[in-house]
């Protein structure tokens, strides 16, 4: 009766917070994506109230609906990867790489489930071990993949969040939330089975543990009555033009311009924002807020490519600099190398620097 109990209570919550998220702001892609994570959690603990160490009295049937419940709870870290990459990831597309990944995985897992013949699925007699390892390691390790993908990335892209209260969030995210289903994921893909015992004790603490947590995060935001339950989820606020500013900041913003700018700092490779505070002589939480709040940008790593994409195509599109080797210009400019100077331009200008210069020259 407490399993069942913790059970609903963790659906209850976890449908508030998804319904009161896509209420504050029903046209934000993070709201979408947080539901359908949300539901795949329903779907996780609705289907634990159907195992055999469920009450028998308390005990569902799915049914036909089984099916729905597997797909819901084995996309939980792939959705869960698809979300931290759109809330921390500014002005950027989910890679179509990941959302492909996630849709072989849930397929393999749909088979695994109905117990298909994979040779059904390929339309060939593979091989019983190929086919046993597509419908069974394979979806698992990709599920882990997601899951541990999302925890790294999240914590590596800390350091050049310039938003402080999102930089908070990356870590409620990476210890609660991402923790969380790493968590799961590696107990019940790898060290538990679903018929043993200590399945059952596990699966009880999980349940209670989400249960804390969604109703922890529920009370939490009934007390923040005067900001939206949206932009406590996601803390993503928009830029704001400040006041105008007062002598000392207005001082480490000529100096900013002076450093960055005028002697082209961003041109160092490797350059961090703990590198350029040095260089400028300011703590490194004033020149965050310095960059984010007076600047507008977010992300220090968008201020880098902004600054070396214009240098890069002033120096593409000069006929005197022909000669000069697209990889050249991107070392040039800051970049260690060339794929990542490709990938920025094209995200910032729509086509490759080959494609930019050979038309900015034509032009002249």
């Amino acid at each position: 009766m407490l399993l069942f109990s913790a059970q609903l209570l963790a659906i209850f919550s976890i449908l508030l917070l998804a319904l009161g998220y896509l209420k504050a702001q029903p046209q934000d892609v993070g709201a979408r994506l947080f539901l359908v994570l949300a539901l795949g959690i329903v779907c996780y603990l609705i289907n634990g109230m159907s195992l055999s160490h469920a009450d028998p009295a308390l005990r569902l049937s799915p049914g036909g609906w089984g099916v729905v419940l597997n797909l819901g709870a084995n996309s939980i870290p792939g959705m869960f990867t698809l979300y931290c990459f759109h809330v921390f990831q500014d002005n950027q597309r989910v890679p179509r790489a990941l959302i492909a990944l996630l849709a072989v995985q849930l397929l393999l897992d749909h088979l695994n489930y109905r117990s298909f013949r994979p040779s059904i699925f390929l339309s060939i007699e593979a091989d019983t071990s190929l086919s046993q390892f597509l419908i069974g390691p394979l979806p698992d390790f990709i599920q882990l993949f997601f899951a541990v993908f999302a925890v790294v990335w999240c914590a590596r892209g800390w350091s050049n969040d310039l938003v402080e209260t999102r930089r908070f969030l990356r870590w409620v995210i990476i210890v609660v939330q991402g923790g969380l289903i790493l968590l799961v994921v590696f107990l019940e893909n790898y060290l538990l089975s679903s018929a043993s015992a200590r399945y059952a004790q596990v699966h009880t603490l999980i349940t209670a543990v989400i249960a804390l947590v969604t109703l922890g995060t529920l009370v939490a935001l009934l007390q923040v009555d005067y900001v939206g339950l949206g932009k406590v989820l996601l803390k993503v606020t928009p830029f704001v033009p400040p006041e105008p500013a007062q002598e000392a900041l207005q001082g480490d913003v000529r100096r900013f311009r002076k450093v960055f700018e005028q002697e082209r700092a961003y041109r160092e490779h490797g350059l961090t924002i703990a590198g350029l505070a040095a260089k400028l002589e300011l703590p490194e939480y004033r020149l965050r807020a310095l960059i984010n709040k007076h600047l507008g940008y977010r992300n220090f790593n968008a201020l880098l490519h902004e600054y070396r994409i214009r240098d890069a195509s002033q120096m593409l599109a000069d006929p005197a600099q022909r000669h000069l080797p697209v990889l050249t210009i991107a070392l040039t400019v800051g970049y260690q190398s060339i794929t990542p100077f490709n990938n920025a331009f094209r995200q910032a200008k729509q086509q490759t620097p080959t494609e930019f210069r050979r038309r900015a020259l034509q032009e002249q």
